[in-house]
């Protein structure tokens, strides 16, 4: 068995090394990512990534942290607005700099290889595994919904629900991707679906004249300034999503008009449907009432569809599994890249042969989201990766700016006027260090962990230190799981080989007839 049919390579542009679909060497094909993202799997990779948990998590704390239901609704609209301005600005980015990546790809070439890593670095240990939680655990609850209503639903039940909705977002992930473009497909369909079965009947009751709650909507008696950032966090997380077509820049067909195309439909869409399902939720509860349900949209279902109210946790749970499929999708082309550059191990940038999935990259967030997930609350995790989310969303749009003074001569086939990342930029740094004062426990925590990555930078990177018994001990498992497959495919052949030569030719391979059994094992 030769090195060259491993089931996972190095990415070709890294080492120049071009291997078939079937493992031979040849001179005019390569094992790399291929340009599969079109126009519309590129809205609904945006669309499918930001419509998840957060426009049913987020209702509850931007109106608990505004102070009222007309502050409430403006804060949706500016959120939505400050995404547009930051989505024109990765735009930008995104048609100049043709990398996948996303954050990670930018940061490195504004500021170079210890920032880009200490943002890699928050990425992998908190940022990522945090968000992925959040989305998991809205998806674990209110699939079990239909199941328990109208009881509570057991928090351990939950977490099993969510672990299995992780893994097997993982595994789809892992084996085609086509097939997850495809899936994400029909979850955003599903997404826009759930959202409709909350606008369409909301209207309704809006036009027969259902008001009430509107009444004294901008109330400022409760409206405190401290809690404004963690208002816009909450916003901003609803929104989040709009920079993941960035990560896979790379499998984008013609990127120039694709990329701001596919973003502009896709945040008119998002902040329409956001700001309408919001209205809908005031013609049905009241701003008390909403506060005190743990499932807004299915309180709003119970109330107003009666007995097809069941249908609506199973939609919003597939716009969950929707959002994690997207981060999943995207995500792993960063830590792709990362490997790629040198800065995680080069396992990461090893790319199935066949699949042609980053296999190693989709799999390294596992174990840091399940920790995290069993750890963990939503509103917890919220507010502790969204400081670091922003603060680095903000340095990377600072970056843009930067690279605009620096490197004038750069290609731009899209260029977005200065005005919105400016604004977009300043928007982040106020909410992040607003919210110093106003969550200083989890704010600092995180603070604290973006802060572990300068040493970590040092003693990995900077010094060339990095622990090689690490690197060999993930090159063992990866070429081991790898060579597995092959391995047992070999020793069923011999084996039938043998059958047909008759019982001597049998208990010849009876050795080999054991070590099948070993490998199935």
């Amino acid at each position: 068995m030769t090195g060259s049919s491993a089931s996972a390579h190095r990415e070709t542009a890294a080492n120049g090394h071009k291997v078939s679909s079937n493992g031979t060497e040849q001179k005019d094909r390569k094992v790399e990512l291929g340009k599969k993202v079109t126009l519309l799997r590129g809205i609904s990779i945006i669309i499918g990534t930001i419509i998840g948990a957060g426009i049913f998590i987020s209702p509850k704390g931007i109106l608990k942290h505004s102070g009222s239901v007309g502050v409430s609704l403006l804060v949706w609209i500016a959120c939505g607005v400050l995404s547009l301005f930051g989505a024109l600005s990765y735009a930008e980015l995104g048609t100049c700099i043709k990398k996948s990546g996303g954050h990670y790809t930018y940061i490195m070439e504004a500021f170079g290889p210890q920032m880009a890593f200490i943002r890699l670095w928050a990425d992998l240990i908190a940022i990522r595994p945090a968000g992925m939680a959040v989305i998991s655990l809205a998806f674990g609850q209110y699939i079990l919904e239909p199941l328990f209503m109208p009881c509570g639903i057991p928090p351990l039940a939950v977490k099993l629900a969510t672990a299995i909705g992780l893994t097997s977002v993982m595994y789809l992930n892992s084996m085609s991707v086509t097939w997850t473009a495809r899936i994400q497909i029909f979850l955003t369909v599903s997404k826009l679906l759930a959202i409709a079965i909350i606008i369409v009947p909301g209207m309704y009751q809006l036009f027969k004249g259902e008001t009430r709650h509107f009444e004294n909507a901008f109330d400022l008696s409760n409206v405190q300034l401290s809690g404004m950032p963690l208002a816009f966090y909450s916003g901003m997380y609803a929104y989040a999503g709009w920079f993941y077509l960035n990560f896979v820049t790379e499998e984008v067909n013609n990127p120039a008009k694709t990329v701001p195309l596919a973003i502009c439909i896709s945040m008119a869409i998002v902040t329409s449907c956001y700001v309408l399902t919001n209205v809908a939720y005031y013609t049905v509860m009241s701003a008390e009432e909403l506060l005190a349900s743990s499932a807004v949209a299915v309180t709003f279902a119970e109330r107003l569809l009666g007995n097809f109210s069941i249908a609506v946790p199973v939609f919003v749970a597939l716009s969950c599994y929707g959002s994690m499929n997207g981060c999943i999708f995207a995500l792993s082309r960063m830590f792709y890249v990362a490997s790629r550059e040198g800065q995680l191990p080069e396992v990461l940038s090893m790319i199935h042969v066949r699949r042609h999935t980053p296999l190693a990259a989709v799999l390294i967030m596992y174990p840091m989201t399940m920790l995290q997930l069993l750890v963990g609350d939503i509103y917890s995790l919220l507010n502790f990766m969204s400081f670091l989310r922003w603060l680095f969303i903000g340095v990377v749009v600072l970056g843009l700016i930067y690279l605009r003074y620096t490197k004038p001569d750069l290609p731009r086939p899209f260029k977005v006027p200065l005005f919105f990342p400016v604004v977009f930029c300043i928007t982040c740094f106020f909410m992040v260090f607003l919210s110093l004062y106003s969550d200083p426990v989890n704010t600092g925590i995180g603070f604290a962990i973006s802060l572990t990555g300068i040493p970590a930078y040092y003693i990995f990177i900077y010094f060339n230190h990095r622990p090689k018994w690490l690197q060999r001990t993930y090159g063992i498992l990866v070429t081991g799981c790898c060579l597995i497959p092959y391995a047992r495919r070999v020793l069923e052949r011999l084996i039938e080989r043998a059958m047909d030569s008759g019982p001597n030719g049998l208990g010849s391979m009876m050795p080999l007839v054991e070590v099948a059994d070993w490998i199935e094992e």
